[in-house]
């Protein structure tokens, strides 16, 4: 039906249709973020990750806080898996949510805010406090029609948020986003750009030291040590640093509140710890990809990979370019079903397979995949599974969805092949 009414309407007209939802459920919900302080963070990748990380920060400094991510919906001490297959909810939903952190007493809110949300106006007629960018890098073109587009859309949030501004430095895109005007603009990264960039308070990490089990760094001579595996997550808890100290939140704060996170649910997971490891992570564009693959052989030299391309008839042009990832860093690599929606899943598995090589294995069921990389793995090997994470569903055609949870599944087949009944 929504295929239809886009072939039909204008385009100008669905504009304006989402354009009025937005204003209608602000009015519903009596403009809700008018009483609270809504922190949104924007970007590719981590920002799930990021809004995890500053939900915590917040909270270590005694604040009631509100989160809505593509893994969870959390209003204070009450949380509520995200099952809607959409990282950032639809105009009324929002609205609600953001009335219920009101009437539960919170403070701040912090939320993800995509490329789709914005171009259907789901941001409109909420008072952000502050825009945070994560990174940018190639994804949902044929949505946006050109990278440019994509980049054109993330910076429509910065445009409508005039108080904080915080930016990824190290970011080849930041200087598109420092040119949006802010009252306070904060800077982050690894990399000194102090030389190069005035004007703005700067958070960079110094002497970082990546290990198999955590990350660590200081900032002005106070250690943070996280345990979170990647160096992409640097960035991300900086991210998070930054919006702290935003709202005024101490360093000293910041540095307790990331001691205490042992993960973020289907992010660099760690699901089976012996004889060999196996992870789950939600990486499913070529960057993201590529740094989880990166910070993985930086440890072990035997990476087993079960991949897919999610989004069924959607960027189909990335489908080869992640085999190819895959071909470069993984030892064994098993290509399998993602979310097809109404697209034929062996056409992506076989799109995928011809980047990747003759050193790719095929298999439709994924759980029959997660199975046969149990079956391959020696003790010391990494099993590397990506591109669902923590989602709950493998959506498949007329809208259909399969119960899933790639972690749940590896557990299921290790107990199976491993472990005496």
């Amino acid at each position: 039906m929504k295929a239809i009414i886009k072939k039909i309407i204008p385009g100008f007209l669905i504009n304006w249709y989402h354009f009025l939802l937005a204003f209608l459920g602000a009015i519903v919900y009596r403009f809700p973020s008018r009483k609270l302080t809504v922190i949104g963070v924007t970007g590719t990748n981590g920002k799930t990750t990021t809004v995890n990380l500053a939900t915590k920060i917040l909270e270590e400094a005694g604040y009631r806080v509100a989160s809505a991510s593509s893994i969870k919906f959390k209003i204070g001490n009450r949380e509520e898996e995200n099952k809607l297959k959409m990282t950032m909810p639809g105009r009324f939903q929002l609205q609600k949510f953001l009335r219920q952190a009101v009437r539960a007493g919170c403070k701040y809110v912090v939320l993800e805010v995509t490329s789709e949300g914005i171009l259907q106006h789901r941001h409109r007629f909420i008072d952000f406090a502050a825009a945070v960018f994560t990174n940018l890098s190639p994804e949902h073109i044929e949505r946006h029609g050109s990278f440019g587009n994509y980049r054109e859309t993330k910076g429509k949030f910065f445009k409508i948020c005039k108080g904080t501004h915080i930016i990824n430095i190290d970011d080849k895109n930041a200087d598109y986003f420092l040119q949006f005007p802010a009252e306070i603009i904060y800077g982050y990264g690894i990399t000194n750009h102090e030389s190069r960039i005035t004007n703005l308070k700067i958070v960079q990490a110094k002497e970082i030291n990546v290990e198999d089990k955590s990350i660590s760094f200081l900032i002005h001579n106070s250690k943070f040590v996280i345990r979170l595996l990647g160096k992409f997550n640097i960035n991300n808890a900086l991210a998070a640093i930054c919006i702290g100290l935003s709202q005024g939140v101490s360093l000293e704060q910041c540095k307790q509140a990331l001691a205490k996170v042992k993960g973020v649910p289907g992010r660099m997971e760690k699901v089976i710890s012996s004889p060999f490891r196996v992870i789950v992570d939600y990486a499913f564009t070529p960057n993201a990809l590529k740094q989880v693959y990166e910070c993985l052989t930086s440890q072990v030299k035997h990476l087993i990979c079960v991949l897919g391309a999610c989004g069924g008839g959607r960027d189909k042009w990335k489908r080869k370019i992640l085999g190819e990832i895959a071909a470069k860093y993984c030892k064994e690599i098993i290509i399998t079903n993602e979310d097809p929606y109404d697209e034929d899943p062996m056409e992506i598995i076989n799109q995928v397979a011809n980047g990747a090589g003759i050193k790719a294995r095929t298999i439709l069921d994924r759980r029959e995949a997660i199975r046969k990389s149990l079956e391959m793995a020696q003790p010391s090997d990494t099993i590397i599974i990506t591109g669902k994470g923590c989602e709950p569903w493998i959506c498949i055609a007329n809208n259909e969805k399969i119960p899933w949870d790639d972690r749940q599944v590896a557990r299921e087949e290790f107990q199976k092949l491993y472990e005496k009944v």
